[in-house]
């Protein structure tokens, strides 16, 4: 019997417990990182200092993945030189440059709006991969629901200026994670055909985390107030990350895009919840609307269709 037709990874079930258990996992992670950069005392200002709690936190996540992988005798052969090459691209694009953006706009943005905007990057990685992948077509229901979703992102910005507006540090780094993040998970396909994707995975953060933690250091990045809360807060985002990456990039390697995607609607709906929750934030109506619209958008995309 076809190896892959009997992984746990593409059993129906499994799939909605493993995508769901991601989703949720890194809706949590938005307020987590505000109340780690309060606690460590890390400002807006302190770049170097929020790539070296971003690089700890996934160089840390990397080795977990890596020595899992290691326990359970999976192969770490990559079969050509070029593929340490795609390894690399690999790790710059889903962990260095995509946190690199996702923490400094997290820093000049609100969380719970940081969660709604970041659902950004489901609706483009359905749009790349119908234009990278024969398997992936461009289908009406695709273009409703991205036009659904994007509204909903576009909701963020209505209002006046006390209910949050557009801003570059902002809504503008956030914007460029997302992009990151969606050229990423195509990328995870090649990946796939290269080395064991849960190798991979942890390689990437682990390359990924220590290209955040030297230029973090070499900016003077430090982390100003050790304490038991922020070493708490860093912690469980090793464990998101851990968990999140291994799961989320071995579905997509053994599932169509649109079947994994459509449990990412969750993200901003806890990602919103949980900062409104936990750091006090207010909660505008608008987010409300725009999350609807954003999980809205997903449910349309892949509803009947799990191409």
């Amino acid at each position: 019997m076809n190896q892959t037709r009997t992984s746990i990874f593409q059993r129906p079930v499994w799939v909605v417990v493993f995508a769901l258990t991601a989703a949720i996992a890194w809706g949590w992670a938005f307020p987590l990182i505000k109340v780690g950069f309060s606690a460590f005392g890390i400002t807006a200002d302190m770049t170097g200092s929020k790539m070296l709690f971003a690089g700890i936190r996934f160089a840390a996540a990397g080795l977990i993945v890596l020595s899992v992988a290691r326990s359970t005798g999976r192969s770490f052969k990559l079969g050509k030189t070029g593929d340490w090459r795609f390894l690399l691209a690999f790790a710059l694009m889903n962990t260095t440059l995509h946190y690199f953006f996702f923490y400094i706009g997290m820093s000049h943005s609100e969380g719970s709006r940081a969660a709604i905007l970041n659902s950004l990057s489901t609706f483009l990685v359905v749009l790349l991969a119908c234009a990278c992948f024969k398997s992936d077509r461009l289908t009406t229901r695709k273009i409703l629901g991205c036009t659904v979703g994007f509204s909903g992102i576009l909701t963020l910005n209505l209002g006046g200026a006390e209910s949050g507006q557009f801003t570059w540090l902002g809504d503008g780094m956030i914007i460029l994670n997302a992009i990151c993040s969606a050229l990423s998970g195509l990328m995870t396909r090649g990946l796939s055909r290269r080395i064991d994707v849960f190798v991979g995975t942890g390689y990437s953060l682990t390359i990924g985390g220590l290209l955040l933690i030297l230029p973090g250091l070499a900016l003077g990045g430090t982390l100003p107030h050790v304490n038991v809360l922020g070493i708490v807060c860093l912690l469980l985002l090793i464990a998101i990350s851990a968990v999140g990456f291994a799961l989320y990039n071995k579905l997509l390697s053994l599932n169509p895009v649109g079947r994994v995607a459509i449990y990412n609607s969750l993200i901003p709906v806890v990602g919103t919840v949980t900062s409104c929750l936990c750091l006090g934030e207010t909660f505008h109506l608008k987010y409300a609307l725009a999350g609807g619209l954003a999980a809205l958008g997903i449910y349309i995309i892949n509803k009947g269709n799990n191409s």
